[in-house]
């Protein structure tokens, strides 16, 4: 008989014939008593290696016999523990995969750490099926179907392929989304003799056609006359999100400071403590009129406290999308026209918050 014909007879690998041949292995104490029926010789003679003149003692085969039925039986009871953890691995490996594909299309969620995560648990989700298969003796089946192997084959290849197309398409929107992110410049306007093409125009800001109808209503629809304006800061951004921040200081007559006043007062004070962290309003100022969104941000307008015949009226617009500013507000707005406790810095708690919930 050929080393592959006796592998075949006693359900072993032909290399294994090979090793007990050369002596290297023995075989195990559950095929001694098989071997030996089949070879008709003394489990004593499988052991030494020789032939012996009498015929295999009766006790000797039935001790024999018990080993390797206690053997079977042990070996049983490890085989199923092992099949069960394997089980149990393939499926801990699928939800691990299942949860960390949980929004990876999301340009903020894709990073090389998370990738490379990924691609573990995809190897260990390999590995632990393999195991699985082998150790339920379903590989060796899979192994000699050659039709049932290819099909393995070229599924595997095409999930592999499909993962690779994926993750590059991810990172090829990250690109393109980093590439916008980066081209986009900050554009700062201070002529005030612009000031109603910066509030009207679509490109600069669009404040009455784009984003929100009400967006800058608290703002002076417009300037007849720049020289009453004390200072004008407007501040455009848009990485891919609009973004605004603007202020604007006005020394009004007597006339026109209380028609403004009554304007003003008519739009109300909408509640604003508690959206972005604001515990108050500014410090030194009172508030006339306030438009708070709990998305988008605020816009307002104040007189300096205990001065309400000053003349002067602030307005101020801080506007954004998605929870947060990509602008640092205080490179763009003095710190006391901020509302007391402001927070919209990428990753504030209140942005937490709300995507928590």
């Amino acid at each position: 008989m050929t080393q592959e014909q006796v592998a075949e007879r006693f359900n072993v690998s032909s290399r294994t014939v090979s090793r007990w041949e050369t002596g290297r292995n023995m075989p195990d104490i559950s095929l001694l008593t098989e071997i030996a029926d089949f070879y008709e010789a003394d489990v004593r003679e499988i052991i030494e290696g020789e032939r012996k003149s009498e015929m295999m003692d009766k006790e000797i085969k039935d001790v024999a016999d018990k080993m390797a039925d206690y053997a079977h039986n042990e070996k049983g009871k490890l085989l199923k523990v092992i099949q069960v953890i394997s089980i149990i691995g393939v499926i801990i490996s699928f939800i691990s995969i299942i949860l960390q594909t949980i929004g990876y299309h999301r340009p903020e969620n894709i990073s090389i750490e998370r990738t490379l995560a990924l691609l573990a648990s995809l190897a260990v989700l390999v590995i632990m099926s393999v195991t699985t298969l082998y150790v339920t003796g379903l590989l060796r089946k899979i192994t000699n179907n050659k039709v049932l192997m290819t099909v393995i084959i070229v599924l595997t290849g095409f999930i592999l392929t499909l993962s690779i197309m994926w993750i590059l398409a991810a990172y090829l929107v990250v690109g393109m989304f980093a590439l916008i992110f980066y081209s986009a410049k900050i554009k700062v306007y201070e002529d005030v003799a612009k000031y109603n093409e910066y509030i009207h125009n679509p490109e600069v800001g669009g404040t009455y056609q784009t984003c929100n109808g009400e967006m800058f209503e608290i703002f002076p629809e417009s300037i007849d006359d720049p020289s009453k304006v004390e200072e004008f800061k407007f501040v455009y951004y848009n990485p891919w999100d609009a973004q605004y921040v603007t202020y604007l200081t006005i020394d009004y007559d007597e006339d026109e400071y209380k028609k403004e006043i009554a304007r003003l007062e008519n739009l109300g004070i909408e509640e604003y403590k508690d959206i972005y962290s604001v515990s108050d309003e500014p410090s030194g100022y009172d508030l006339i009129a306030m438009n708070s969104d709990t998305y988008h941000g605020f816009v307002y307008a104040m007189i300096p406290e205990n001065e309400e015949e000053s003349g002067k009226i602030t307005y101020v617009g801080i506007w954004f999308c998605n929870y947060f500013l990509d602008l640092d507000i205080r490179d763009y707005v003095p710190n006391e026209y901020l509302l007391k406790g402001f927070n919209a810095e990428d990753g504030n708690p209140y942005r937490k918050q709300n995507i928590l919930d």
